[in-house]
């Protein structure tokens, strides 16, 4: 299914542009409007050259074919896959090799309205792990559920998912939200808000027995009020937990490790700011600076006890155009996908972009803001990710 759609506004310039896309949507079409601004961010790319094909090496260089798993969207119509997560083992209603997949839009394409969380099999069996109702939170998440990219399994099948709620689709409507916890069987469990969780919007976690790290990135500080304007108030935050047993995880402590990284509000796009997440060697968390189409490293981030603002930026331009989802591939690089150019792009932690690869070539620009959450296939034989233009879930090997 597409819907036809305005441009939003330009990346970095408050202006219309004057044409149509064929969307399926409206979060897609400003993470394009970044192809607009390929060639500018090429030109500040200093220490990373352009990804090749397959550099020897590489991870994701080996894999050539791309399979459409199944679809997405549940009985609802909940559609827009954001988070992607993989079941490693069965316990509860989890499957041991399934996907976890948590929808942002409701059966009305309004962004920051959807409440599932799916299940899909490798053979593309689709079942509803949890439908999440704001009435029945069992603790506060300020404005109901909206379910984000921002979405993991801990131990003992513990499920966190972000929320990032509006009444009506639309950014003016955005709401701080929470994480929601849910226990192995889909059932929510409890919520943790405040304390800097404003609008959660990707995740990164690790464990170490029996406690567990959540890496949260927030877009939602200062964005309305700014209406449309950049503000350089995007955060990462730590959340230290206890897991064990049947109680819920038990929050220990939030610290902000991460700070000022550059976010708006848009009509189109609801929001554009720091996004994937990823820990690599030595407890270096690595961001997707999406506006400005960077990837940023925070030293540190597992034990450090005050915010490294931005970190480094370890490589910007390039293949990257609008990095959204990213994980961390077995051999430590970093790999991303991209809404304004369909590319998966692999980068080393010193910031060299060794390797891309199509993964969206529909729309125009490729990608249209299609891809998000990431996730390795079992043994690591591929990766699999969502592709909101067409609500299925992928596989490239």
């Amino acid at each position: 299914m597409r819907l036809l759609g305005p441009f939003a506004l330009c990346l970095e310039e408050n202006r219309p542009w004057n044409g149509e896309w064929p969307v399926s949507k409206t979060h897609r079409i400003a993470w394009a409007a970044t192809a607009l601004a390929g060639a500018a961010a090429t030109a500040v790319l200093a220490v990373a050259p352009a990804a090749q094909a397959g550099t020897p090496g590489s991870f994701i260089g080996r894999f050539h074919k791309l399979t459409t798993i199944g679809s997405t969207v549940p009985a609802n119509g909940d559609v827009n896959p954001y988070g992607t997560a993989l079941v490693t083992k069965s316990q509860g209603s989890l499957v041991m090799g399934n996907v976890l997949i948590s929808n942002f839009n409701n059966a009305k394409n309004l962004q920051g309205t959807g409440t599932t969380i799916v299940q899909v099999s490798p053979s593309g069996k689709l079942s509803v792990f949890a439908k999440i109702r704001a009435s029945k939170l069992p603790g506060p998440c300020p404005g109901g559920v909206g379910l984000t990219t921002a979405l993991e399994i801990l131990r003992g099948g513990w499920v966190v998912v972000g929320s990032l709620p509006t009444k009506d689709g639309s950014s003016a409507t955005s709401a701080a939200g929470c994480l929601i916890v849910l226990d192995n069987r889909g059932h929510v469990r409890e919520t943790f808000s405040g304390n800097g969780i404003n609008g959660p919007w990707d995740m990164a976690a690790a464990s170490h027995g029996p406690s567990a790290q959540l890496f949260v990135s927030n877009v939602l500080n200062g964005t309305k009020a700014a209406g449309g304007k950049v503000v350089r108030r995007g955060t990462i935050l730590r959340l230290d937990l206890m897991v064990g047993g049947s109680k819920p995880p038990r929050l220990i402590n939030t610290t902000k490790i991460g700070s000022g990284f550059p976010q708006r509000t848009d009509p189109a796009a609801l929001v554009i700011g720091p996004t994937g997440l990823g820990l690599g060697q030595g407890g270096t968390l690595y961001v997707a600076n999406s506006l400005v189409s960077a990837i940023n490293a925070i030293p540190g981030a597992t034990s450090r006890s005050s915010s490294a603002g931005t970190g480094t930026r370890i490589t910007s331009g390039g293949a990257l155009n609008t990095p959204l989802g990213l994980i961390i591939a077995p051999n430590g690089d970093v790999l991303t996908v991209n809404g304004g150019n369909g590319l998966i792009v692999e980068t080393t932690p010193s910031g060299m972009q060794i390797a891309k690869k199509m993964l969206d070539s529909s729309g125009s620009p490729p990608g249209a803001g299609a891809l998000f959450g990431l996730a390795l296939a079992p043994g690591n034989a591929g990766v699999y990710y969502v592709d909101d233009a067409v609500n299925t879930l992928r596989l490239l090997h």
